[in-house]
């Protein structure tokens, strides 16, 4: 089996030792526009102790977004699960734009082996994952 991976060599070892392997990388990414309004909310931060609630609900759609494609794509795999995952934030287009990109490992239940057509939900190193069905995924964040 071939697959692509950003874990570690140690970590693949304990995986398979879990009963897991690990079936390729997934990404998901998403660009939101924080337009003249963030802007204008970012410039005025520094005139109030108070939090820029539509920045944060921003910030948090646009991770709700990306974890979401990340777990789409897992499950193009039929994955199990996604370990391993980094979320990256970057501000473009002068701070008018920003992306948020999640990557991690696909991985699915093993047998003997060979990867397994049923997943194990009461795995406990499924339960330190992100799930796979999006519903899911919008209501653990």
């Amino acid at each position: 089996m071939v697959f692509t991976s950003d874990i570690s060599t140690s970590d693949f070892w304990l995986l398979k030792d879990t009963g897991y392997m690990p079936i390729g990388l997934v990404l998901g990414n998403s660009v939101y526009s924080m337009g003249v309004f963030g802007s204008l909310l970012t410039s005025l931060k520094g005139m109030s102790k108070s939090e820029l609630t539509p920045i944060t609900e921003l910030m948090h759609n646009a991770k709700a977004l990306a974890i979401t494609r990340l777990a789409d794509e897992a499950t193009k795999l039929n994955a199990d699960g996604v370990i391993g995952v980094k979320l990256k934030v970057e501000y473009m287009h002068k701070n008018e734009w920003m992306e948020i990109t999640a990557i991690g490992t696909a991985i699915k239940k093993v047998d003997k082996g060979t990867v397994a057509n049923k997943s194990n939900a009461s795995n406990p190193i499924i339960a330190a994952t992100i799930p796979i069905k999006s519903e899911e995924v919008i209501s653990n964040l």
